[in-house]
C-alpha cells in the first residue's frame, strides 16, 4: 500500500469506529461482550476492545522503529531456562499483558479513552509520514499482520479496530448458567 492509501484507511476506519462507539450510551458501551482471553471469569466490552486496540498500535509503532534502527523488531520470548516459549506460552503472555491494559482503562468513560487512542494515532501517522516509499514497503522479519510489510502492518491498526468491533458485536454478554 501507498501512503495515501494507508492514511485514508486509517481516517475512514477510525472515524466509522469513533461515530459508531460514541453513539452508544454508557451502559451499551461497557457491557459484557466477551469472554477475556486471558481470564475465563473476565469479560470484555465494546470499551475494552477499543482500548486494545490503541495498546496494539503503540506495540506496532514501537516495533516498526525497532526494525528502522535495524534492533530486532520482533525479539524472541523465551523461557527463565533461555529456551524459547511455545506459542500457548507466547499467547498466555500476551493475554495478561492485554487483559492488565484492559483492567487499567476498564470504565473509563468513552472520551478518555478516545483520547488515549488519539495519542497513538497520531504516532502512528506521525510516522507514516516521517517513512519513505522504500520503508514502507520493508519486510520486518517474523511479522504475521498483513503481508508483513511496514504498510501494511500500519494499515492492518484499520482492520484491527473493526475485528474487535465484529467480535464485541458477536459476543453473547454474559451468561445466565
Amino acid at each position: 500500500m501507498n501512503r495515501i492509501d494507508i492514511e485514508i484507511k486509517l481516517s475512514r476506519d477510525r472515524a466509522w469506529l469513533l461515530e459508531t462507539l460514541s453513539a452508544m450510551s454508557p451502559e451499551e458501551l461497557h457491557a459484557p461482550r466477551t469472554r477475556s482471553e486471558h481470564d475465563p471469569e473476565t469479560w470484555w466490552s465494546y470499551a475494552d476492545h477499543f482500548i486494545h486496540t490503541t495498546l496494539i498500535e503503540r506495540n506496532w509503532n514501537d516495533m516498526i522503529r525497532r526494525h528502522l534502527r535495524g534492533e530486532t523488531a520482533l525479539p524472541r520470548r523465551l523461557r527463565a531456562d533461555g529456551t524459547p516459549q511455545s506459542r500457548d506460552e507466547v499467547m498466555a503472555g500476551i493475554h495478561a499483558w492485554t487483559e492488565a491494559w484492559a483492567e487499567e482503562h476498564r470504565g473509563k468513560p468513552f472520551d478518555e479513552l478516545a483520547r488515549i487512542g488519539l495519542a497513538a494515532r497520531a504516532e502512528t501517522l506521525a510516522l507514516l509520514a516521517d517513512l519513505t516509499d522504500d520503508q514502507l514497503q520493508q519486510t520486518i522479519p517474523g511479522a504475521p499482520w498483513a503481508d508483513g510489510t511496514i504498510g501494511g502492518i500500519l494499515a492492518a491498526n484499520a482492520d484491527h479496530g473493526r475485528m474487535h468491533f465484529k467480535w464485541a458485536k458477536e459476543g453473547t454478554g454474559r451468561s445466565e448458567d
